[in-house]
């Protein structure tokens, strides 16, 4: 419960309209300028979530998807087993990821939206194209402050997300240690198939 509170603020946090990415012109103006805007609507209209979750997930999908690369966190989640798949295919898992997160989290973020701080620290060193962290400090309903940062890197469509890592924990990896094993075992269709309906469950 503890990694889904953290990983719900953690994605929720990098949301933000490409309107919002284009006023900052690095990640960490990025979060700056989009955190707690999420947290914020959900606050504000809390009864009307609860009665529609879906809303809630259509707003966090519109909010979410532009500045997060599905595709290529995908390609980190397959690891080995990607290697080699038709574009198509990562391209379908990356779908298949992207929405089952959507609806865990929205749920998550409907009962937790009110209850956790943030606080964003500033950039250490020069910016790196590849991969910069974002630090962030969040200080849990307890009182207790847990660190949770986030992956940048550049792409052509300006910076985005691919990996959160949560008390030094990378949720790509996680992830990566349940999916790589079964894709190679059952293939990508099947896991893709499980994702959908709900039979492969993943744990935080």
């Amino acid at each position: 419960m503890r990694i889904r509170i953290l990983l719900t603020l953690a994605l929720a946090l990098v949301t933000g309209s490409l309107s919002a990415q284009n006023m900052g012109d690095d990640p960490v103006a990025l979060v700056e300028e989009t955190a707690g805007k999420l947290f914020t609507a959900v606050t504000e209209n809390q009864e009307t979530y609860a009665a529609d979750p879906k809303l809630l997930e259509e707003l966090v999908h519109r909010d979410l998807v532009p500045v997060l690369d599905i595709d290529y966190s995908a390609r980190l989640i397959l690891g080995r087993a990607g290697r080699g798949l038709d574009e198509t295919k990562i391209g379908e898992f990356a779908t298949s990821m992207s929405n089952l997160l959507i609806n865990r989290y929205s749920r998550a973020l409907l009962e937790f939206s009110s209850q956790i701080k943030l606080n964003v620290l500033p950039q250490r060193g020069e910016l790196d194209d590849r991969v910069t962290r974002v630090r962030t400090r969040v200080t849990l309903p307890s009182g207790r402050e847990a660190p949770v940062d986030y992956a940048f890197h550049k792409t052509a469509e300006g910076w985005k997300a691919f990996d959160v890592i949560v008390e030094g924990i990378s949720y790509v990896t996680t992830y990566r240690n349940q999916i790589m094993p079964e894709v190679q075992e059952n293939g990508i269709d099947s896991v893709i198939e499980r994702l959908n309906s709900g039979q492969l469950q993943l744990t935080e």
